[in-house]
């Protein structure tokens, strides 16, 4: 097998290459399609395709030329491009190198300036509160062109109307890629000198693409943050732009935002005058008034005898003392009168009236405890007595004293019946008033008991 004629799959992609970058209908192609599959990378090459209802392309568009489009691709977008087609060797595959890009019946600056508008709205730029314009300004800067009109319209009319105010130019290139970062620049010096009561800045009339600069989000952003207020004057009075709508105030000219920025010195001369006239008068008339009041015043007689006004004061002075003293009677006697009801009310709630019944009533209620308690004792001992005479009557003294006597043997034992007894027993015989032993000699039984 001859090996020769076989090619090598790097030799092939590199002979498409080369008819795809020689070709001169593929050098510059035009295409319409559809975004897809775009993610944004910020600060490198962007990698996405375009496509329509058959067929996808895959595009690359280098960091370089994504710079410039002036608007935010987005998913699903409908685009015009600009590029040239080629062959990526590693993979064999196809793609368009894109040089420019706009949206399909959009212009791609007013997109962009669509854009920016959406998202400083969102962010609430334009709802900030906007910083007053100084009245009466010492210094103006300018940031605009050197050589072109502007200046010499803002200087003109600012001669004409306050020409005791100072106008200082920070020049800027107002048109072209280079045009947004002077400007910026130039915002920043003028706040970092700080000295300065009011800035304008702009441009005169000129396409999309010439106002440009003022639609950039780093203008706006200069413009937003600049401590010192900022009136626009960009293009003319149709052309509106993102450095308008952020600035503190909108001129529809460089001579507008010139009227804008200072007073005519001779209507302020005047109203000064006026005013020093306005002054005048009410000094005058506040002195006349004084005056007048201060002539009504000597006329007064407390002035021309300021004795008597001692005299009215000492009268009062009697008059009170004199009320005082009564009030103070009054009152002594109010109390006295109210302390005597007091006291008579006390009397008669007094308890002494009372405790003394009460003492009564206890010593009577105590006599007759005593009373009850000598009955009760006298009853009891009468019927004790009873009760101890009854007992004598019974007592076997009573009986000894009759001349009976009670036997006993040793043991104390009362020899009652005859068994008791035995010969030759000691028995002690008690009688009335002592004892007698006695030896048994006979124990009989009698028969008849």
């Amino acid at each position: 097998m001859d090996s020769d004629k076989y090619l090598t799959v790097t030799a092939l992609s590199q002979y498409l290459k080369r008819k795809f970058d020689v070709d001169p209908y593929l050098g510059h192609v035009y295409l319409m399609g559809e975004i897809s599959n775009f993610r944004l990378r910020k600060n490198g090459h962007q990698y996405f395709s375009l496509k329509d209802d058959k067929s996808k392309i895959s595009a690359i568009m280098f960091k370089s030329k994504f710079e410039k489009v002036k608007f935010k691709p987005e998913e699903g977008m409908q685009v015009l491009v600009q590029g040239r087609i080629s062959l990526y060797e590693p993979s064999g595959s196809y793609q368009i190198y894109i040089d420019s890009m706009e949206p399909v019946g959009l212009g791609a600056l007013y997109a962009a300036y669509e854009q920016l508008k959406k998202k400083l709205a969102a962010q609430g730029v334009f709802d900030l509160p906007k910083k007053e314009i100084v009245k009466f300004p010492k210094r103006i800067a300018v940031v605009t062109s050197q050589s072109g009109a502007v200046i010499h319209d803002i200087m003109t009319t600012v001669a004409r109307r306050f020409p005791i105010v100072q106008i200082v130019l920070y020049p800027a290139v107002v048109q072209g890629e280079e045009a947004a970062g002077t400007i910026v620049q130039q915002l920043k010096r003028i706040n970092e000198d700080g000295n300065y009561d009011t800035i304008i800045i702009g441009r005169g009339g000129g396409s999309i693409e010439d106002l440009w600069p003022f639609n950039e989000e780093i203008v706006a952003q200069a413009i937003v943050q600049s401590k010192i207020p900022v009136i626009s004057s960009v293009g003319h009075e149709t052309d509106t732009t993102i450095a308008d709508l952020v600035a503190d105030l909108r001129a529809a000219t460089p001579t507008a935002a010139a009227e804008l920025a200072t007073p005519v010195l001779s209507d302020v001369i005047t109203h000064l005058q006026d005013l020093q006239t306005r002054l005048y008068r009410a000094q005058m008339n506040i002195i006349n008034n004084d005056k007048q009041r201060v002539d009504s015043l000597s006329q007064n007689v407390f002035l021309q005898h300021p004795e008597r006004i001692y005299d009215v004061y000492l009268q009062k002075v009697d008059y009170l003392q004199d009320k005082l003293r009564q009030n103070v009677t009054n009152n002594l006697n109010q109390s006295k009168t109210r302390l005597i009801q007091d006291a008579n009310r006390l009397v008669q709630v007094s308890p002494r009236d009372k405790i003394y019944s009460y003492g009564n009533q206890v010593n009577r209620y105590y006599q007759i405890l005593i009373n009850n308690v000598n009955k009760v004792i006298n009853k009891n001992r009468n019927i004790f007595n009873s009760q101890v005479a009854t007992l004598d009557s019974l007592s076997p003294l009573k009986t000894l004293s009759r001349g009976y006597a009670i036997p006993t043997n040793k043991a104390g034992k009362v020899l009652k019946d005859v068994t008791d007894y035995q010969v030759n027993q000691e028995v002690d015989l008690k009688v009335k008033n002592g004892s007698v032993k006695l030896m048994t000699k006979e124990v009989s039984e009698d028969n008849n008991g």
